[in-house]
């Protein structure tokens, strides 16, 4: 109650307490966390950040869930959501867009603009931050290829640029996951002008393969693992005859191996255990370390 009072004194935006994280997240964990806070603007997030540390008070990012795991029952510290950080602006082929923007939402509205380019990120859940952060791709594209800068928050609680260049962006990964300090707050794009018919038509194509090869009925972080190079994790996860294995109410989906669907009420504890299962299985076979896409929270 202390804690909450303090919280509401500084005014840092919208405040959640004892939330459900299965609304929270994408596997639609059975877990809660202390507060949810969602501040309307960087100085409420500069309020709210400055309070946290300054009282050692535990406490996160999270953007929609897609990517993370919560291992306990309980988050007992502050998780902070972005999404009113979503303004939009579109001058040319230039985009400057908040980093809480939903992506699946900004591929469709940018692709009936007939602005070409993201059309690969309307089947990755999340938010454009998330996607930067672990430069998110699918189809042979990536985030890499359409973002020019971004505007981050830095431990000091000051505004930073940072180039395409300053981010290192390689295979699923970015500066800013070595640099989790640092907050991804605006995302500046470069696309390119073709037909709002062909983009539309190239997602809806694209969702109709989904559908047939992904588990997409169930609730799941879309890839557990990264390919190695050269092959394919689902493929050597299916040779080992994991499909359909199970640790609890988590399970490796039938229709796609590198996926691991929540079939009723799984804890973060059981898909953490199936995901470091598979991943000695798959060592043990082949000798292939797969990395994993998923980031544990305790």
């Amino acid at each position: 109650m202390k804690l909450l009072k303090q919280l509401q004194a500084i005014a840092c935006g919208e405040i959640k307490e004892d939330i459900d994280l299965s609304k929270y997240t994408s596997y639609k964990i059975k877990a809660k966390a202390q507060f949810l806070i969602v501040p309307k603007n960087i100085d409420q997030l500069k309020k709210l950040l400055h309070f946290l540390k300054e009282n050692q008070i535990k406490h996160m990012i999270v953007g929609g869930g897609s990517n993370i795991v919560f291992t306990k029952d309980y988050y007992n510290g502050v998780l902070i959501s972005l999404r009113e950080f979503n303004d939009l602006k579109i001058n040319d082929q230039k985009v400057q867009v908040g980093s809480g923007y939903y992506l699946k939402r900004l591929a469709y509205l940018l692709a009936r603009r007939g602005l070409c380019g993201l059309e690969f990120a309307a089947g990755i859940p999340g938010t454009l931050g998330g996607a930067v952060y672990m430069n998110a791709g699918a189809y042979d594209s990536a985030m890499s290829n359409v973002v020019d800068k971004i505007i981050v928050l830095t431990p000091e609680l000051e505004i930073k640029e940072l180039t395409k260049k300053d981010l290192h962006f390689a295979y699923r990964s970015s500066w800013l996951q070595k640099n989790k300090d640092f907050i991804c707050l605006q995302v500046f794009l470069n696309l390119e002008k073709g037909s709002a018919d062909d983009s539309l038509l190239l997602i809806e194509d694209r969702k109709k393969r989904r559908l047939l090869s992904q588990p997409l009925n169930y609730p799941s972080a879309g890839s557990v693992f990264r390919n190695p190079p050269n092959d394919y994790a689902g493929r050597l996860i299916e040779e080992l005859g994991l499909k359909g294995y199970q640790i609890g109410d988590a399970k490796v989906s039938c229709k796609h191996a590198n996926f691991i669907i929540n079939i009723n009420h799984a804890s973060g504890t059981e898909i953490k255990e199936l995901i470091e299962t598979i991943k000695a299985k798959v060592f043990e076979k082949y000798k292939i370390d797969l990395i994993v896409e998923q980031e544990f929270i305790d």
